[in-house]
C-alpha cells in the first residue's frame, strides 16, 4: 500500500535541519526499498520548509512506523506530520 508522507518543519528549524540532514538522509537510504519518491517542500526563496515521501509499507502503523523513526522526527525538526494512504493515478500504467 502507498502512502504520502507530508511533513512540515517547525518555525526556526533552518539550523537544526541542516544539522541533522546527513543522519535523515542515512536513515532513508537504509529505508530506500519503501521510498518511491521524496524531497524537501521549498518556499517561494527556495529554501526547505518541510519534506515530503510516497513510502510503500503494510498499512498506516507500518508507513507511521516508518516515519517516527527518522531523526528529523526524533529531534523535532517537524511541527506536524501527515501520513495519507495514496494511489497512484498518473501516468498509468
Amino acid at each position: 500500500m502507498l502512502f504520502v508522507v507530508t511533513a512540515f518543519d517547525r518555525p526556526g528549524a533552518g539550523e537544526l535541519r541542516a544539522k541533522r540532514r546527513p543522519a535523515h538522509l542515512e536513515y532513508l537510504k537504509g529505508k530506500s526499498e519503501q521510498i518511491r519518491a521524496g524531497g524537501a517542500l521549498l518556499d517561494p526563496e527556495d529554501q526547505p520548509i518541510g519534506s515530503m515521501l510516497i513510502i510503500e509499507a503494510a498499512d498506516q502503523a507500518a508507513a507511521e512506523a516508518l516515519v517516527a523513526g527518522d531523526p528529523f522526527r526524533k529531534e523535532g525538526v517537524f511541527e506536524r506530520v501527515e501520513v495519507r494512504p495514496w494511489r497512484l493515478s498518473w501516468p498509468t500504467g
